[in-house]
């Protein structure tokens, strides 16, 4: 197991990762190749070292603040988890109790927050045009604060899910993705069909599916988005992925038709989301408090939504694909499950049960990918501190039986 550990860190030693030191993640495509793959080998060295009982604390004391300004389960469990690892403790700023409803700006409360805080991750992915550009006032806020002594250290963001990207569930899902095919070099020539799937409900964020075309177009993958007419995405993000393909000797595509999407594909991804355009008009209801109209539109898309209850993964559609039924199926969760969760939803029970393991696996890596951003934002040289904690391999847990 050590010698898994020195090949990662040989792994990281060979790339230029100087800029990530105290620096904030915000977008996947805002990331060099490198700092792509250093997250990669960073958590699963992190997971390795764990798996051999060896302590990963890089912190004596500090706080990772958390700010979900949506539901969260994964993500928020695996934000604490991240801080945990790295030895810092989570403080979660629940809005509804602090003084913001009394008039406290985002620089006022970025500030009060981050006296002892190291990192700062946020979930904000409700509103078009809205979360990134929060994110962005946090930092600006905190490092305003440094800058006039205020505080004593600037906390790092990383970016928990917004309006535009869901870099903590891509780059874990990239990672399932390299493990799954045995090596990023793999990657390079598969199809993956990154598809919209019928939902009983409404305003699924679009982010995950621009997370996932706007980061595997980097490995030279053949990326298919398949959605009904009317279920665009940003379009800003599909010109991210069609430069990333092009740059990367991949493909990508847009298609209406999920079965062609399927067709022959290594990977499929089934997924709902709320069409841009649409969620673009409920940022401006609810920006006006005009709740009429965001039933009204409610009731629209919901309608809209059951003109397409074809678009459902069962075993037909998978059979469709490179592997038949064994093909990697992938979904954030959770998952809209026929007969389970809902009469109707994204996929039937059996091609989710027959997935279940790997769903989980794909999940667990969302806890090392987020350590792994902390531990490189804050750490000048993480090859020596990879290694000294290697090299002290200070058991986690000291009663564990020896294997």
């Amino acid at each position: 197991m050590a010698n898994k550990v020195q090949q990662y860190i040989d792994q990281l030693e060979k790339l230029d990762i100087k800029n990530m030191y105290e620096n904030d993640f915000f977008l996947t495509w805002e990331k060099t190749d490198d700092e792509i793959a250093a997250i990669f080998a960073v958590a699963d060295a992190l997971r390795a070292l764990r798996e051999q009982n060896i302590s990963t604390k890089i912190f004596d004391s500090g706080l990772g603040i958390s700010i979900f300004r949506d539901n969260s389960t994964r993500t928020r469990f695996s934000f604490a988890s991240a801080c945990n690892l790295l030895g810092l403790e989570v403080a979660d700023l629940d809005e509804k109790k602090s003084q913001i409803a009394h008039g406290e700006t985002v620089r006022e409360t970025a500030t009060m927050i981050s006296f002892m805080a190291d990192v700062i991750g946020i979930r904000d992915d409700m509103y078009i045009g809205k979360g990134n550009a929060y994110m962005h006032e946090v930092v600006d806020s905190v490092t305003q604060a440094h800058n006039d002594g205020e505080l004593e250290q600037k906390p790092t963001l990383v970016n928990l899910q917004c309006d535009i990207d869901h870099p903590t569930q891509s780059l874990a899902d990239a990672l399932h993705i390299i493990h799954e095919l045995g090596g990023v070099e793999n990657l390079k020539g598969k199809k993956l069909a990154m598809t919209w799937a019928y939902s009983p409900s409404y305003g699924k964020p679009l982010s995950v599916p621009q997370g996932i075309i706007g980061l595997l177009t980097r490995f030279g993958m053949d990326v298919v988005l398949a959605h009904p007419e009317g279920y665009e995405v940003m379009e800003d993000v599909v010109k991210v992925a069609e430069k990333n393909a092009a740059e990367c000797g991949g493909k990508f595509t847009v298609t209406n038709d999920m079965k062609e999407a399927f067709k022959d594909a290594d990977v499929v991804y089934p997924k709902s989301w709320a069409p841009f355009a649409a969620m673009e008009v409920r940022t401006d209801l609810y920006g006006k408090g005009d709740f009429d109209g965001i039933d009204k539109l409610e009731k629209e898309l919901l309608k809209q939504n059951a003109e397409h209850m074809d678009w459902v993964v069962d075993d037909e559609m998978m059979k469709l694909t490179k592997n038949g039924l064994d093909t990697l199926y992938m979904h954030p969760l959770p998952a809209d499950i026929q007969g389970i969760s809902c009469e109707h939803g994204e996929v039937t029970a059996e091609v989710f049960d027959r997935a279940r393991d790997s769903l989980y696996k794909e999940a667990s890596n969302k806890p090392y990918v987020i350590a792994a951003m902390i531990f490189l934002a804050k750490q000048k040289d993480p090859v020596a501190a990879l290694k000294t904690l290697l090299d002290a391999g200070k058991e986690r847990q000291s009663f564990l039986e020896k294997k």
